[in-house]
């Protein structure tokens, strides 16, 4: 299950680390005229509420270029497998889900002798080319707007935190997902720490819940994880994930790679 929830997290401007393997977004912009690239792949169960869906693996890859020093542009597109009780037919489900674009912008960078956070505007459109009948995408297009700041606490503490507003809702591909046409919001917070100058560990809770109170369609996650820089520009990404209410994977494990370039 990965789609870009909301959530919160936070860095150092200079030395912010690669959002994976958090949901929450950062207030930091791919450089200009740099690429940015995050390959992810998740393994889920997933509540009891879901059967006969019992488990989702998703393989998440992200593109982002810097246009500008303050301006990013992105493309996500997550490869999905849903594994079914042996009753259901068809039996497992296999495809990509749908397509998301994103564009955002850091209006505000973080400043040390200022007590205000880093600020970020972003706006992310998700198209529909995921297979409906299979449960591997909405057929709704979706918009979202979500907003970030972001404070370094300490020299080595990052709190990131991110609240936003999603139409048409759907939050995350595949069977973990709020399908809805009312308003979706959306939240989180995620705190990082430095441990080494290669090694970040940190915690996040990501929710979202829609518009029209249906409890059964909420979402509350948890996760623990961080990065390892394998070298400059290229961190391993590794999280745990646990998680409440139907749409939320009872319990999951993440790993990925980042790299600029």
């Amino acid at each position: 299950m990965i789609f870009s929830l909301i959530a919160l997290m936070c860095a150092v401007e200079s030395e912010s680390p690669a959002q994976q393997p958090f949901f929450t977004d950062d207030a930091d912009t791919t450089e200009r005229r740099k690429l940015h690239f995050e390959f992810t792949n998740e393994f889920d169960i997933l509540q009891r509420s879901d059967f006969p869906n019992l488990r989702q693996n998703t393989s998440s890859f992200t593109l982002n270029y810097g246009l500008t020093d303050r301006v990013e542009v992105g493309f996500n597109m997550p490869v999905i497998a849903i594994f079914n009780d042996r009753s259901n037919r068809p039996r497992n489900a296999f495809g990509f889900g749908d397509t998301n674009l994103s564009v955002k912008y850091n209006f505000r960078k973080e400043r040390q002798a200022s007590s205000v956070p880093a600020l970020t505007l972003s706006f992310n459109l998700e198209v529909p080319t995921g297979d409906k009948d299979r449960q591997l995408g909405s057929a709704l297009l979706d918009y979202a707007f979500n907003g970030v700041a972001q404070k370094t606490l300490t020299k080595r503490v990052v709190l990131r935190l991110n609240a936003g507003v999603l139409f048409s809702g759907n939050t995350l591909p595949g069977d973990v997902e709020i399908r809805t046409r009312g308003t979706v919001f959306t939240g989180g917070a995620s705190l990082v720490r430095q441990f080494t100058p290669k090694l970040d560990l940190g915690v996040e809770v990501t929710g979202a819940a829609s518009s029209n109170t249906d409890l059964g369609a909420g979402l509350l996650k948890f996760q623990i994880g961080g990065n390892y820089a394998l070298k400059e520009g290229m961190t391993l990404d590794f999280g745990l994930i646990g998680g409440r209410f139907s749409k939320s994977p009872r319990a999951g494990a993440q790993l990925g790679i980042s790299v600029d370039f």
